[in-house]
């Protein structure tokens, strides 16, 4: 069925109210993007640092309506609803159907990291071999395997020998590293990161990959425990240097862990800074993106 899609670009500050006035008057889904997408002021937002929502200074909102919802009705509602929003900022346009599962299987397919790894959208069968499959449907959060960032940590989590340890994953998104490191034969995961929505992608996803019981989630409040036997932690490079006593005492003397979200150019700084609890540090690099690794200082 068609849809009715309203755009409206506003200040930062001005969202959540219109936000706010869109839901109010019934729209089926309310979606943001920078105002200034494809053009020199664009500005890229990965993924947030702890207590951080990140929105650009000017952003468009796309509302979807039923096809048949009176178009005057509604842009008079919304003047009503933000007496300072002018018509012109309205702008009206019919949306076709699509088959958004195709769209999305379009963009992700069954992807390999490393030598056995294999990461499979949860609604294709993989075959029946020796590979190690990780069924995923990202959902909402951060990591399907297409960011450079979560292929270095896939790759290096492959090239370890996991069975019977205890893993690590701080911002674990999808869960996709925790879990991949379980299918892998880790005997024990941790998965970690500020947005509960994260938690429960990370839960179903376990649920997905039978991995559930295995796999322990928390907030980063509420994180404490043993060290683990290897640590992985896939953010970005502020809350890395922020965090790196605290990723360090996660971390048993010897445990190999990587770090990566880290942009060329912000590695040295994090090189010198993890020196100080880690050793055999590598820097590895992919497109614009780096992973640091190493081994826990023994003493």
């Amino acid at each position: 069925m068609p849809w009715l899609e309203l755009s409206l670009t506003v200040r930062a500050e001005q969202q959540p109210r219109v936000e706010e006035a869109l839901d109010d008057l019934g729209a089926l889904s309310i979606t943001l993007q920078d105002a200034d997408a494809e053009t020199p002021d664009e500005q890229a937002i990965f993924e947030p640092g702890v207590g951080e929502l990140p929105l650009w200074p000017t952003i468009t909102l796309n509302a979807l309506f039923e096809a048949d919802t009176d178009r005057r009705g509604l842009a008079q509602a919304l003047g009503e609803l933000l007496p300072w929003l002018e018509p012109e900022q309205l702008l009206f346009r019919d949306v076709a159907d699509e088959d958004w599962e195709r769209a999305w299987m379009d963009q992700f397919k069954p992807m390999p990291f490393g030598r056995r790894l294999w990461i499979y959208p949860w609604n294709i069968e993989p075959p029946q071999d020796d590979s190690v499959i990780v069924r995923l449907d990202p959902g909402l959060a951060f990591g399907s395997g297409t960011h450079p960032t979560t292929a270095l940590c896939l790759e290096w989590l492959d090239s370890l020998a996991l069975g019977g340890k205890r893993v690590i994953d701080y911002g674990c998104g999808s869960g996709i590293l925790a879990i991949a490191a379980l299918k892998l034969g880790a005997a024990a995961a941790v998965g970690v990161d500020n947005d509960p929505q994260a938690l429960t992608a990370s839960r179903d996803n376990a649920e997905r990959n039978d991995v559930a019981e295995r796999l322990a989630l928390f907030l980063p409040e509420d994180f404490a425990g043993e060290p683990a036997d290897v640590f992985v932690a896939n953010i970005l490079a502020g809350p890395l240097g922020e965090l790196a006593p605290t990723f360090a005492a996660a971390a048993r003397p010897g445990a190999p862990f990587a770090i990566s979200g880290i942009l060329q150019g912000q590695q040295d700084e994090l090189v010198a800074r993890y020196g100080e609890w880690f050793d055999a540090l590598r820097v590895d690099t992919r497109e614009d993106w780096v992973r640091i690794s190493g081994l826990r200082r023994q003493h």
